[in-house]
């Protein structure tokens, strides 16, 4: 009986570090030995005593994990685009650039297994084939996500989308913590009683399957139902009050190799012989004003940076994105000019973002009989694909907002603009004037 208590305390104990190790990543942003120890203990840990763990223990754990497969399924599947891109990010990484028009195809895929495991695991269907494919699973995702944090091949795993944005080092130390878990179920699979029946629940399965596919291919043909990334409508693009930006120098002493940091210009520049002695050795910026994931940088063919003329704009102005014209939408791009047309006439500013080259852009406008009178501008191609899921896709875009954006499968007519939008700012004007 005292043993059976002492295993008991024991189980509950080694199952609240784990759990607690996994609201530490926050913390740990990159390398850190002592709670990458920590996070190992915890596997050796369930690995030493996993005959303690009972039934109420295991359902804890397999709840929590299927949270985890379930949120990181649907964050992704509800920006399937988004998810393929990433996907891409590692085919380049790996050498496989061959394998890049699947990137689509392994999206839905990776989407559809996360949110199905996620749901087995928290209504116990199938569970010990379950926890066979979730071991199996967790094993890659360790392994690749053990070489993002020491080789950095890709800068973000996209493991939640665009949700929930974590480092290469705590994505490898959140994927610890479930292995750790996973291990305590896969160990005792025999434990896990099956709750429905095997119609049932591959009727579940299929219909579980079905329904988010059509989920994420909705997602995929429309913008994404769920916008997690820093131009979604309603959001600003930029500081409507700036800051001062601060510049951070590093000297080294030739003698001592002493280094010191000084916020400029607060360091004794007149100084001949301090500066004789110290050395440059790099400076770091301190920007305020920086927005998350607002990275775009608009050029025109001359090279020069015109972003702030065209994200300040006080006044309704379109933005139509285009990352690559090769594989643009065509038809779409003939509706694009249409109302770009209507905005040169009715007095609206609008231009095209594209990553293609001029002459690219040229040819591709003779083979569309567009004229070369549409303002196109650079940006990078990536900043380009976190604005809008579409390519084409349009932006609206007032006093530094968004005000609303659309996919090239469902762009607006004029008349559908002027409605809903540039009617109402004459209205607003006009009353102002009265």
């Amino acid at each position: 009986m005292i043993h059976s208590k002492f295993a008991t305390i024991t189980g509950w104990v080694i199952l609240a570090l784990t759990l607690f190790s996994a609201l530490l990543i926050s913390f740990f942003v990159g390398y850190n030995l002592p709670f990458l120890a920590l996070l190992l203990f915890t596997i050796v840990l369930v690995l030493r005593y996993r005959n303690i763990f009972d039934k109420r223990m295991l359902m804890v754990a397999r709840i929590f994990v299927g949270l985890l497969f379930l949120f990181s399924g649907f964050s992704k599947g509800v920006d399937p685009l988004g998810t393929a891109y990433r996907i891409e990010d590692y085919f380049i990484a790996f050498g496989t650039d061959w394998m890049m028009p699947s990137a689509v195809f392994f999206s839905f895929l990776l989407n559809t297994a996360e949110l199905l495991l996620g749901g087995f695991l928290i209504f116990n269907i199938k569970p010990r084939i379950t926890a066979w494919l979730v071991l199996l699973i967790m094993l890659v995702f360790t392994i690749i996500t053990f070489n993002d944090a020491i080789n950095n091949p890709v800068p973000d795993c996209g493991c939640f989308g665009d949700a929930l944005i974590m480092s290469n080092w705590q994505t490898f130390y959140k994927n610890i913590v479930i292995m750790a878990l996973v291990l305590l179920l896969f160990i005792n699979r025999n434990q896990l009683v099956i709750s429905f029946r095997n119609a049932t629940e591959w009727t579940l399965a299929v219909g579980l399957a079905a329904v988010f596919i059509t989920f994420q291919f909705l997602n995929y043909i429309n913008l994404p139902m769920m916008d997690f990334r820093s131009w979604k409508i309603g959001n600003r693009i930029y500081v409507e009050n700036p800051l001062p930006v601060k510049y951070y120098l590093t000297y080294r002493d030739t003698q001592t190799g002493q280094t010191k940091e000084y916020i400029s210009p607060d360091f004794p520049y007149n100084d001949s012989v301090w500066m004789a002695r110290w050395e440059f050795v790099g400076q770091r910026v301190e920007d305020p004003n920086r927005l998350p994931g607002m990275d775009l940088a608009i050029i025109n063919f001359e090279g020069e940076d015109v972003t702030g003329d065209y994200l300040q704009n006080p006044d309704y102005h379109f933005i139509t994105v285009a990352w690559d014209l090769k594989i643009t939408d065509r038809k779409a791009f003939q509706q694009i000019y249409h109302l770009y047309q209507a905005a040169e006439e009715n007095g609206y500013g609008f231009i095209v973002l594209t990553a293609t080259l001029p002459n690219d852009i040229q040819h591709f406008l003779e083979q569309q009989n567009i004229p070369f009178d549409i303002p196109f501008f650079n940006a990078d191609d990536i900043t380009l694909k976190t604005m809008i899921r579409a390519n084409p896709g349009l932006i609206l875009i007032k006093d530094g907002a968004v005000i609303d954006k659309w996919h090239n499968n469902h762009l607006p007519s004029w008349v559908e603009l002027n409605k809903e939008y540039l009617h109402q700012a004459t209205e607003d004007v006009q009353d102002e004037n009265s």
